[in-house]
């Protein structure tokens, strides 16, 4: 028992010192374990596991979106098979660590976020618009944090075209060939047994390089999604309480008297400085014949 509590005690230090990208992991890892083991739970009183992720998922049709308005933002953390997770968090932990060579974490949790919104909304957009998906629209749904991650990679592939990683078996290659090489795939794959998910993919891969174009410009598309986020986390918390204080104004004789003080200390300093050097002088008496010499 003291073993396990030492265990969590650990996780917990990491998680609260860890990065934004290492949180991400950790929330995602987190939400999984939880997900299965109450899939287990859920078998054994003969329920299928998959009632409780509709809590969880994000629907096709925006009728069932009114009453789950929350998917929007679950559905990017939820996983339900374990090689989905892997994959993901291997894409989010490599092309995240090069995300934060050029970009703030804040920036990192902002394309991570909006990302899969913007994953959400073309998965949306796409079933109810294109015939071949309309028949499929009131059953579908979509989870995991793919579309975050192609959002994350499309934004460092595109604002660094010229960014080179080393593959396994193939050697060194441009970043951006490979998120085209993934575009072109996920393109090829919408009429798959998976295509919500690969058009999620490309709504994130789509903000991504929207997200570059403006950084470039100096725009960050983020910004206002972070300071929705500290709205929301400083909701509750009470702002400091400000002290004011009154200085009484100098009078005449206070302002002499200041002034005959000081001539008489830089005087002591300049005869110092005579007979001994500059070095002889403390760091002190040395910003005083600095500060002197300004006025």
């Amino acid at each position: 028992m003291q073993r396990m509590e030492s265990i969590f005690g650990n996780l917990q230090r990491l998680f609260r010192s860890g990065s934004i990208l290492t949180k991400f992991i950790y929330i995602n890892a987190g939400a999984f374990i939880v997900i299965r083991l109450a899939a287990v739970l859920f078998i054994l009183f003969n329920v299928q596991p998959v009632s409780f992720l509709h809590y969880l998922q994000i629907p096709s049709s925006p009728l069932q979106l009114l009453y789950r308005p929350w998917t929007i933002i679950t559905y990017m953390f939820t996983h339900y098979d374990f090689l989905h997770i892997l994959f993901n968090m291997l894409w989010l932990y490599w092309f995240g660590k090069i995300f934060l060579q050029f970009f703030t974490p804040r920036r990192l949790g902002g394309v991570y976020i909006l990302g899969g919104i913007a994953g959400a909304a073309l998965f949306m957009l796409a079933y109810n618009v294109f015939p071949y998906f309309r028949t499929m629209a009131s059953s579908s749904a979509l989870i995991g944090a793919s579309a975050s991650v192609m959002a994350i990679v499309f934004a460092v592939s595109f604002y660094r075209k010229e960014y080179e990683i080393a593959l396994l078996f193939i050697g060194r290659i441009k970043l951006i060939y490979l998120a085209l090489g993934t575009f072109v795939l996920d393109f090829l794959a919408i009429a798959s047994t998976n295509a919500g998910g690969h058009i999620a993919h490309l709504g994130g891969a789509f903000f991504g390089i929207w997200f570059a174009s403006r950084m470039k410009a100096g725009k960050d598309l983020t910004a206002p999604m972070n300071r929705l986020i500290d709205k929301i986390v400083n909701i509750g918390k009470r702002k400091p309480e400000m002290h004011v204080s009154y200085k009484r104004a100098e009078t005449d004789y206070d302002y002499n008297a200041r002034k005959r003080k000081e001539r008489i200390e830089l005087d002591a300093i300049l005869d110092k400085l005579k007979h001994s050097g500059y070095e002889s002088l403390s760091s002190e008496e040395k910003k005083r014949l600095f500060d002197a010499s300004k006025k």
